[in-house]
């Protein structure tokens, strides 16, 4: 029941559209820019380094058929462009160049925008940058990158309790070591063969395409999943090893280390993989990754842990040593959490005024939560701790009214009551002092129990959160992207494609242009598709501007339907800043939808 409560709190929560994480800082032909001869290449420019694709770039002529390009590579080896040779010759008008890369953390990002050759078109292909995910295959790569840090917590942290904890019988934690174990190899090969048609925004059947797969194992993401198969198989005889080990009562520190390096380069295939490999100051992000990833995994694979010892052969000791690596754990946690939310928002607008923010809060909620789940079952471990030796001294208590010691002499047995002594109602007496405390050290066990089981409960939750945190755009990267605008004003079309809900039909979109997109007379420009990247007519389109830091606007574009596309000759925007942008859509007689982005507007 756990698990499925934790999936469906991962679908709901990544529902939307996975945000890309490499920001597009130019474009070379400025986007909306009329040249007088043909360009020779498209050069793109990120904001971090991307891998590329066969299907890279796509460039349309003004008569919407594709144009043959070369293959996508890069501009002077640099691993932050994208670029494509043009042919020869372009005939005049307006060419749409749409895009597709996978940023340095691993997630898809596309955008289109366009150039004009001698004059521009009267009307121009749709800007379709291609799907931005097929819900189905976005879905069960969600569900499989959960369960992939899930068993990692498993496998990782269930070893760790063996080894720092040292359970007097390690027997039933097999079970849950196996099962970390199969997990992971599980969710592994679902995220390698789910990788192409992620990239590719495509249905999961296009996983069975055999060259798309082997496409797959050459690339980044690609080969850190084949590093993270390859370490299972070393882990499958660590563990082996060490329940032959835990037969014997041996536990020799070169097993321990071995266990650790493991521990280390299962995290590392994360951490290269993710926030941590791209943006500022990379090698602390990639060491703060690790620890943070390892730390999280031994407190929430050792609560499991706990709660089965505590089922089969509970053990005082075992009780407060696992106490004290949870606390040493919950400290990596907020020393790392820190730095990671400071790398992630960038400032403190970032988290309340971006997504990133906004699960980063829920998280620190949660994580309160936790703490405070984790204080009561440290209260009941002490507990614990203080009642088992009472317990066993009234035991022994126990034992010696039953058994009498002769002075100077050794213990004897006691005689057998062959007459009743009626001056010594045994029954009566010695049954209330024996019952007692073992009823005392039952309780706590039961209160322990139920505290431990809801700390994994709010861990497993936490673990959702963040597993959609690290496919969220983090605030500092939306906020370079706001700063690294190209400098025809139209931001890349992750930002400036809004997206619309047009009924039971799907999703539009409207893509906005403006030209130059600096201080002073613009010209705008808007195009609506519907959910198959067409054309769309809707009944209004309306545009606004507002600069909030200068109390300026709104001003209205004005808009003006031309038959396939609104536009405006003249919008003035008098001020340079960030300025927001709200377009409303009327997708009925009825019904109107508004969405908000900002744009930097320079001189």
């Amino acid at each position: 029941m756990l698990l499925g409560t934790v999936l469906v709190l991962l679908l709901l929560g990544g529902a939307g559209p996975a945000s890309a994480h490499a920001a597009l800082s130019s474009t070379d032909p400025e986007d909306g820019t009329v040249l007088q001869r043909a360009p020779r290449h498209v050069t793109l420019t990120f904001s971090e380094s991307v891998g590329l694709r066969d299907d890279s770039f796509r460039v349309l002529d003004p008569g919407g058929h594709r144009v043959h390009t070369g293959e996508a590579g890069r501009a002077a080896g640099r691993s932050d462009t994208a670029r494509v040779a043009l042919p020869g010759e372009l005939d005049e008008g307006t060419y749409t160049v749409a895009w597709r890369v996978v940023s340095a953390d691993s997630h898809p990002v596309s955008g289109a925008f366009t150039f004009s050759v001698g004059k521009p078109s009267q009307t121009t292909a749709p800007l379709d940058t291609g799907p931005t995910e097929d819900p189905l295959t976005a879905t069960l790569h969600k569900i499989a990158r959960y369960l992939s840090y899930l068993a990692a917590a498993l496998l990782i942290g269930v070893a760790a309790f063996v080894a720092l904890c040292r359970p007097p019988d390690p027997a039933p934690l097999r079970r849950p070591l196996v099962a970390g174990w199969w997990t992971l190899l599980g969710a592994t090969l679902a995220l390698l063969v789910l990788r192409a048609p992620y990239e590719a925004g495509t249905g999961p059947s296009a996983a069975l395409d055999a060259a798309a797969l082997g496409d797959t194992l050459t690339t980044r993401p690609g080969v850190l999943l084949l590093v993270r198969l390859a370490l299972l198989a070393p882990a499958a005889l660590f563990l082996v090893r060490a329940a032959r080990v835990d037969r014997q009562g041996e536990r020799p520190p070169l097993l321990a280390a071995a266990g650790a390096v493991l521990a280390v380069g299962l995290a590392l295939t994360w951490a290269a993989a993710e926030h941590a490999s791209a943006g500022i100051q990379v090698p602390v992000a990639m060491t703060s990754s690790v620890l943070h990833l390892l730390a999280t995994a031994v407190w929430l694979g050792g609560l499991v842990a706990l709660l089965t010892t505590l089922r089969s052969a509970p053990d005082t000791a075992t009780v407060a040593r696992f106490s004290r690596t949870a606390l040493a754990s919950v400290t990596v946690l907020v020393v790392t959490g820190l730095y990671q939310s400071w790398r992630g928002l960038g400032s403190w607008q970032a988290l309340t005024g971006s997504a990133y923010g906004r699960l980063l809060l829920v998280k620190v909620v949660l994580v309160a939560v936790l703490l405070a789940a984790a204080a009561v079952s440290r209260r009941w471990t002490a507990a614990l701790v203080t009642a088992e030796p009472r317990v066993r001294e009234r035991e022994r208590d126990r034992v010696r009214e039953r058994v009498p010691v002769p002075a100077g002499g050794p213990p004897v047995a006691a005689p057998e009551p062959s007459e009743p002594e009626p001056s010594v109602p045994e029954p009566p007496v010695s049954e209330p002092p024996v019952s007692e405390p073992p009823a005392a050290g039952a309780a706590l066990r039961r209160g322990l129990r139920r505290s431990v089981l809801v700390e994994a409960v709010v861990a497993a939750v936490v673990l959702v959160v963040t597993t959609v945190l690290t496919s969220t755009l983090p605030g500092r990267a939306a906020d370079e992207a706001a700063r690294t605008a190209p400098a025809g004003g139209v931001l890349p079309a992750s930002v400036t494609t809004i997206p619309f809900e047009v009924g039971a039909s799907g999703r539009g979109t409207v893509q906005v242009t403006l030209d130059p997109g600096r201080t002073g007379d613009n010209a705008v420009q808007a195009v609506v598709f519907g959910p198959d990247g067409s054309l769309a007519a809707v009944p209004e389109l309306r545009l606004s501007f507002t600069l909030p830091d200068k109390d300026v606007g709104p001003i209205d574009a004005r808009l003006v339907d031309r038959g396939g596309y609104w536009s405006a000759n003249t919008l003035t925007l008098p001020l340079p800043g960030v300025w927001t942008m709200r377009t409303t859509i009327r997708v009925s007689e009825i019904d109107q939808v508004s969405e908000t982005r900002r744009i930097r507007i320079e001189r």
